[in-house]
């Protein structure tokens, strides 16, 4: 199965794309099909993400799991805001003290 990819060469839209769609009963769920031309001129990708915002539903192109997370890592290490809270002391607990067993 071809999924449809993003368009790097995508030019700006200087119009704007309005359709209506019917909502159809997809099990106990609703699902709006969107035309290949909204998904190609959008640069959707297979994996989308949805959001709410007020009165209409955001479709953008699913993030990855942790992305940023290197840059922002990084950035915390040059301004020494990446230090443990507890000093890097090693605190046990009661229970680890008392309850574990080895």
């Amino acid at each position: 199965m071809s999924y449809p990819k993003p368009l790097d060469n995508r030019q700006a839209c200087t119009y704007n794309v309005i359709m209506k769609a019917n909502l159809v009963k997809i099990g106990n769920s609703r699902g709006v099909r969107l035309p290949k031309v909204l998904i190609r001129e959008a640069g959707l990708p297979y994996e989308v993400e949805l959001e709410v915002q007020g009165d209409t539903i955001v479709i953008r192109p699913a993030r990855t799991p942790r992305d940023g997370w290197s840059d922002q890592f990084k950035a915390m290490a040059e301004t020494g805001d990446d230090a443990l809270l507890d000093g890097g002391r090693l605190v046990a607990t009661g229970w680890e003290v008392e309850g574990w067993e080895w």
